[in-house]
């Protein structure tokens, strides 16, 4: 009996001194940085997006007249490339920034859809709405993207 508790004990001394030593001191990762690539990907479409952008004022300006067939072709032009361009930079993203960047393009999809509507209604009131929630959207877009990219461009 004897003898079993001494083997008994043996293999536990053994048991926790493996287990101690697999342990480790908390190694720290380091968050999650872009790549080269990744830039690279995003500062190609970054410029065609500011650009847009850049443009509210007239989109403002065609609702205002009530310039219905130009307001058209600028939502379904130059903002749905706008558009498609965020979808392309959103899988280069960082990965805990890919949901909102992915909801804001959502949110972007929504209010043109709004926009077209209030187009085609002839409602400035509602257009004039939706076209700086869409606008806002874009801002929302371009702060998720690195300050890196931002500068460049």
């Amino acid at each position: 009996m004897v003898r079993q508790r001494s083997i008994f004990s043996f293999f536990l001394v053994l048991l926790a001194t493996f287990l101690i030593s697999c342990g480790s001191p908390g190694v720290a990762i380091a968050p999650p940085t872009y790549t080269a690539v990744q830039l690279e990907k995003i500062q190609a479409y970054i410029p065609d997006i500011q650009a847009v952008r850049d443009r509210s004022e007239e989109l403002k300006t065609l609702i205002k007249k009530g310039d219905w067939i130009n307001v058209r072709n600028f939502i379904h032009g130059p903002i749905t490339e706008a558009r498609l361009n965020l979808t392309y930079v959103t899988p280069n993203l960082l990965p805990k920034d890919q949901p909102t960047a992915r909801q804001i393009t959502r949110d972007l999809f929504n209010h043109l859809v709004k926009l077209d509507k209030a187009t085609s209604a002839s409602n400035p009131l509602i257009a004039l709405n939706q076209s700086q929630a869409a606008f806002a959207d874009i801002d929302k877009f371009l702060d998720l993207l690195p300050k890196t990219s931002t500068e460049a461009s």
